[in-house]
């Protein structure tokens, strides 16, 4: 199964549509996971029509008609692995503990915010993901997104994409 991870779209304020590179991805993916912050529901409504699945929640920068249609907390399970899906997490600083204890029965936390790439995962085994946003690199050096697997009860190949 092949997944493709977003975070800070933030379409229409920082770009006005999402890369051609990125509607690529989610025509090749079986599953979207977007950690929120879409900011207009025109993409939402975009996304959802042509994603073969959504899984998504929202974010600090997202209006009510966003709210009311995900959750804050987006939960699935794919090929035996758990996914959660949240927007933010908090400081880096003390992250990996923070959300050890906050998502106990979960295998991979998807999330967004910071617009900063991340990879690790904890001590007790809980994979963190932030894909970074596709339109707004703030300070990093380029906008990203990630791609990923899930076969056999287990999450591979995970990489980043700079655009």
């Amino acid at each position: 199964m092949r997944l493709l991870l977003l975070a800070d779209t933030h379409v229409p304020v920082r770009a006005r549509d999402l890369p051609a590179r990125v509607w690529k991805e989610v025509d090749r993916a079986d599953v979207v996971l977007h950690a929120g912050d879409w900011v207009d529901v025109a993409l939402f409504d975009a996304l959802s029509e042509r994603a073969a699945r959504l899984v998504a929640c929202w974010g600090n920068n997202d209006g009510a008609e966003l709210r009311g249609r995900m959750p804050e907390t987006a939960r699935v399970t794919l090929e035996e692995v758990r996914f959660t899906v949240v927007h933010e997490t908090g400081a880096s600083a003390g992250r990996d503990r923070r959300m050890s204890a906050a998502y106990p029965d979960t295998d991979v936390l998807v999330f967004g915010h910071s617009h900063i790439p991340w990879d690790t995962t904890t001590a007790t085994g809980l994979r963190l993901l932030n894909p970074g946003s596709p339109t707004d690199r703030r300070r990093q050096p380029f906008c990203t997104y990630m791609t990923a697997t899930v076969a056999g009860g287990a999450l591979g190949e995970v990489v980043l994409h700079r655009l």
